[in-house]
Formats: C-alpha cells, structure tokens, sequence
C-alpha cells in the first residue's frame, strides 16, 4: 500500500506543482499584464471597462477596493437568496423542486458566496436547474474570482503601484483564468463519463424489478467550476464520491489536480507580481513542504484498521476501509482529504467521519493553519498575514530591521495581522464551545464522546476555513447551526481579506527603502524556518488543546 500511496502522491502533487508554473505565468499576464493599455490586454481592458461602466473608470485605494468588493459580493449574496427562495415560481425546474427552509436559504448563500460551499442540503434533492447553475455555480465563477482580485491588488500594492480597480479585476479572474480552465476541465469530465444534460432525472428498473428514479442534470459544469475555484460544493450529496460527479480513476485524480492546481500557481503570480520569485520560491516551499506532512501523517495513520471492524471477520491488511471509494484504492481517500482541506475546497472523496482518528486530525490542521497553499487567492493572502508577523518577531529578535520587500513592518500592521489570525480561532473554538455545551450542538450529534466533539469542532473548522468539509455524523440543517455557520462564513471569509488591504494601505503611506546589510532578507532559508516555525507556534498554541479533547483523545481511547 506504501508504494502504491507514494507513487499516486507524488503522481497528483508533483504533477500539479509543475502544471502551476505555465499556469502562474498566464494568471500574471491575465490579472496584471505589463501595458494595460494597448495591444490583446488594452482590447480587454476597454471590453472590461465598456461591460463594467463608470465603476471600472478609476484606480483605486485600498479603502475603495474594499467597498466595491464589499459591495458586489452584498449584491451576489441577495440575488442568490432571491433565487433560492423564489425557486418553486421559476424556470428550468423540470422535476418541480420546492422552496427551501429559510435559515438554509441564508446559510447556502452566504457559503457560496464566501467561496465556502458548505451544504446543509443534497442538491440533487433540493435545487432546481436554475438554482444550481444560475445560482450556486455563479456564485462558484465570482466569488473565486474575488480571492484572485484581492490577490493581484494586494500584490500591486506590495510592489509600490496602485492596487488597481476591483471591477476590473474581477472579470480578468472569471472570463480570463477562470472560465477557460472551467471549459478544458469539464470537456476532460464529459470525456470521462460525467453527466451534462438539462433533462429531468432518469427512470430506470433495477435487476430486481424496482423502478428507481436516478437525479441528473448539468454536472460536468458544475464539478469543474467546483474544483478549480476551491469551491467544493457538489451536484450531488455524496460530492465526488457518486459515481456519476467522479466516474472513474482518471476523473478522479484529473478532479484532485484541479484542487490544488489555481492556489499553487497563485504564488507564481504572486511573485511574478512584486518581481520576486525567489521569494515566492521559498513560500511555496514552506507550503510543499506542510502538504507533504499532512499527507503522509494521513496516508500513514488510515494504514492501521479501523477499530468499527475490529470483531468482524474481515482483512484489513490494507488499512481502514470504511468509508472509501473502493473504485479509486485506499490512499485516494486520506490524500484528497489533505488537498481538499489545505485548500478551502471542501470536496469529498471518501466520508471523513470514517477517518481514524489521527487521520480525521490532518484536516483539521489544514483548516486550523488556512495558509497551505489554501483557497484560490486568499490561500496566498493568509499567509502574508503568518510572513507580516514573522517579519517582526524575526526582526525584532537577532536586531535586525523588521522590512518587508522594502517597507517598514511597525507595530499597526503587527496589529492588523494579529487580530486577523486571532479572529479565526476565535470563530472556530468559540463556537465549538458554544455548541459543545448546549442543545443546539448536542442534540445534533451521532456519536458520543471525543468523536462528537470532533463533529462539532470540524464543522466550525470548516467554516472559519472557508472549507466546505464535513464529518457528517452531525443533523447540521437546524436553524442554530444554519445561522450560527452562515455568519461566521461570511466573517471568516471578508476579515483575513479586508485587513490584509489595510496593511498594504498603511505600508504603500511610508516611504520604501531599499533593501540593505541590516534587512532580514526573505529569499532565503533562515526567511523559510522563522516562516514555518511563526505558522507552527500560532497553530498550535490556539488550537492544540482542542485536539487533544477531540480526535487525539479519541485515537488514545480507542486505537490502543
């Protein structure tokens, strides 16, 4: 299993890494090409600007940017809420769908809006055509779009420029990087035997002579948006693990490429961006490097049994099986576990509630730090919140001058990146709290005991990480979870963005010196070790004791 595991790893991961190269080069060229004004780029730009009107017109700063991002994701999330509620009256709902619960209809639009995705429904089940495309996987086009936005002005302003106009942006990262990459990935999907029909659900009579009704639609649009925009959100229920959103071996791992593939070849951007891609080398490392771990961590610990068989006459040499997709072998499942939570994607390929217990803790850290290579855009953004505030802590520690690519980094912006990391951990363990100790929580639960509250700690988890992931041993269609989930989702989602552009904003107000002697410079490998270690530290210290009363807990209680 060991080699097997290995050679599929390195197959999915180190072919991603190398495909993000070319892919950082375009996404450059696409989101900040070098003369915006003339030739194929200054033809896109006057076609942005004639779809986008007078609001295109004008460079802004980073307190304008931040309104018209603000602004646009308001509009998407009430026409989104609009359409959910109004779905029953509206068209392409050939098999009569009905209207949603009203707490559920907040909580899907804000997490399709949050670029979150967590679904406290089955789509199959309960959305209309309409909802799902129109809505959902419009939201899965724009909202990723609007990480990628934030990425490049963020960026631009790092390199002493305007950070440029967020209406712009936004339609470069949907009709320039993120729409071609949608049509080639779901032309591969059709190819590979997923669905793409506007015809009602099919009837079909099963060997036994039972006639059963089996839910369709426009799949391989959805799946593929899904994936590349760190989404997550399936057609189906089940997500990637029905046979008809991940068909075969191939769809599968064409489908776990396509997770990770637009957040590493963010960094290229990055890089490419402020002109320094030996800097952007090294934090791409950092974050190779973190994967890495995980995914061996949850490789190795879901190659013990599962103790749910242990009495029963059955072979487990090759590990824990329960919960698997037996089509695509046992280390698919803990590896698209990694990749899907080191993003925030939130796709599933086997049920995580089956994950030993140690393996089901390898998610949750990919939540807890949010900064391994992480959603489209702000996976990048969230770690410059970890390289701000290693920059002084270094700085200030072996006396040298806390500079970030030439600006000052003082006590304001240690400020802003600490509140923005501290907000996470405050969305996740307060809630875990909150719903730990009352009905609203307890009553939900499938399973008792350290298992449980892993349940209710994954969930928060996920949401505070723009995630999407569950357990799924939770009844989370209540109206205290619908509500409690969607506002930390949009919180989550619009504060680790928001102070980042204020940071930049209050860095571009000095005055930029050139790197010198007595500058920590940040291409190197001491910049690498102070970086894990301040991830590391921060990690750790905010959410060690919660593992411990979860899945550590429950791996001492149960797998020895």
């Amino acid at each position: 299993m060991l080699l097997y595991a290995t050679l599929f790893v390195v197959l999915v991961v180190g072919g991603t890494a190398l495909l993000s190269w070319p892919l950082g080069r375009y996404m450059k060229w696409a989101m900040d090409p070098a003369d915006p004004s003339s030739g194929l780029a200054g033809w896109q730009t006057r076609a942005f600007r004639a779809v986008g009107g007078p609001l295109t017109a004008p460079d802004q700063d980073w307190k304008r940017y931040m309104v018209a991002m603000l602004a646009f994701n308001g509009v998407m999330f009430t026409i989104t809420f609009a359409l959910l509620a109004l779905q029953q009256h509206l068209p392409l709902n050939p098999d009569g769908k009905q209207a949603l619960e009203g707490s559920l209809i907040f909580n899907t639009a804000a997490s399709f809006t949050s670029n979150t995705n967590l679904q406290h429904y089955s789509g199959e089940v309960s959305l209309s055509y309409l909802s799902q495309l129109g809505g959902l996987m419009w939201l899965q086009f724009v909202s990723a779009a609007t990480g990628i936005a934030a990425l490049a002005a963020l960026a631009r302003g790092l390199a002493g420029r305007p950070l440029g106009n967020f209406f712009i942006d936004v339609q470069r990262a949907c009709f320039l990087v993120l729409l071609p990459l949608a049509f080639a990935l779901a032309i591969l999907l059709v190819l590979g035997g997923v669905p793409m029909t506007f015809d009602g659900s099919a009837i079909a009579t099963t060997l036994e002579g039972v006639q059963q009704t089996i839910a369709r639609g426009p799949v391989a649009a959805f799946v593929a948006i899904k994936q590349l925009g760190t989404n997550g959100g399936g057609f189906f229920g089940p997500n990637s693990t029905h046979p008809l959103e991940n068909p075969t071996f191939w769809t599968n791992i064409v489908q776990m490429i396509a997770i990770v593939l637009v957040p590493m070849a963010c960094v290229w951007m990055f890089g490419r961006i402020i002109g320094r891609m030996r800097h952007a080398g090294v934090i791409f490392a950092v974050m190779l490097a973190f994967l890495a771990v995980k995914i061996t961590g949850a490789v190795y610990f879901e190659s013990a049994p599962t103790q749910a068989f242990a009495h029963l006459p059955i072979d487990q040499a090759v590990g824990n099986l329960e919960g698997k997709e037996m089509r695509f072998g046992p280390a698919s499942g803990p590896l698209w576990s990694v990749l899907t939570t080191s993003t925030s994607n939130g796709s599933v390929g086997a049920m995580h509630d089956s994950l030993n217990p140690l393996t089901g803790l390898m998610p949750m850290v990919g939540m807890w730090l949010n900064a391994t290579f992480g959603g489209v855009g702000v996976g990048m953004i969230n770690m410059f919140l970890y390289i701000i505030l290693g920059v002084f802590i270094a700085g200030m520690m072996i006396g040298r001058t806390p500079d970030y690519l030439g600006w000052r980094v003082e006590s304001r912006e240690v400020k802003l990146a600490v509140f923005a990391l501290l907000a996470h951990g405050l969305f996740i363990l307060g809630g875990t709290a909150l719903f730990a100790a009352t009905p609203w929580g307890v009553d939900t639960l499938a399973n008792a005991g350290p298992h449980g509250f892993s349940e209710i700690l994954y969930e928060f988890s996920s949401a505070s990480a723009n995630n999407g992931s569950g357990f799924e041993g939770l009844g989370d269609n209540t109206a205290p979870w619908n509500i409690a989930t969607g506002i930390i989702m949009l919180l989550a989602r619009f504060i680790p963005i928001l102070l980042p552009l204020a940071i930049v904003g209050s860095l571009s107000s000095k005055r930029r010196s050139a790197e010198s002697g007595g500058t920590l410079s940040v291409e190197g490998g001491v910049f690498a070790t102070m970086l894990a270690a301040t991830i590391l530290v921060v990690g750790a210290l905010t959410f060690f004791p919660a593992a411990t009363l979860g899945p550590i807990a429950e791996h001492v209680t149960y797998m020895n």
